[in-house]
């Protein structure tokens, strides 16, 4: 059951990813076609200012692609089966007051009616969380917790 729970929220994690993959290449491309039709409608400092305008645009969509394939290779390193007695990349933690899954992805998912928080590992609350193992106390945003179960 904990596999086949870790597998549908990594695949939702991945989803999310490839949604942002998709949205950053669509906006370079449109990027690109809107400086081409500049090209073809404008002229002298005008078609200049237009044309940069369209590669700042596609500028910062090709660092959005960028960053989203690095949180997809961030999630190639998991494992759906693996198992972990310390929390890292890849697990699903239960606390006292919430469950999260160390990974990348939309921030808070729902699956069955359980609500988990995804976080990367560098984050503050996945940098509280890394390296504890089951029945560790600790606080995050002054709120005393315990890790329940790590899987």
């Amino acid at each position: 059951m904990n596999t086949s729970l870790k597998e549908r929220l990594l695949n939702l994690c991945i989803q999310h990813v490839d949604e942002k993959i998709h949205a950053a290449t669509e906006a370079m491309r449109n990027a690109q076609e809107a400086a081409n039709e500049e090209s073809k409608s404008s002229a002298g400092d005008k078609y200049e200012t237009g044309r940069a305008m369209m590669q700042i645009e596609r500028d910062k969509a090709a660092t959005q692609l960028d960053e989203a394939l690095k949180l997809k290779r961030t999630l190639s390193l998991i494992g759906a089966s693996s198992s972990q007695h310390i929390i890292a990349l890849g697990c699903i933690v239960k606390t006292k007051t919430f469950n999260a899954f160390i990974g990348v992805g939309p921030g808070k998912l729902s699956v069955d009616g359980v609500e988990y928080f995804i976080v990367t590992p560098m984050s503050p609350l996945g940098k509280t969380l890394s390296g504890l193992e089951a029945g560790a106390d600790f606080t995050f945003n002054n709120k005393p917790n315990i890790v329940l179960e790590i899987f």
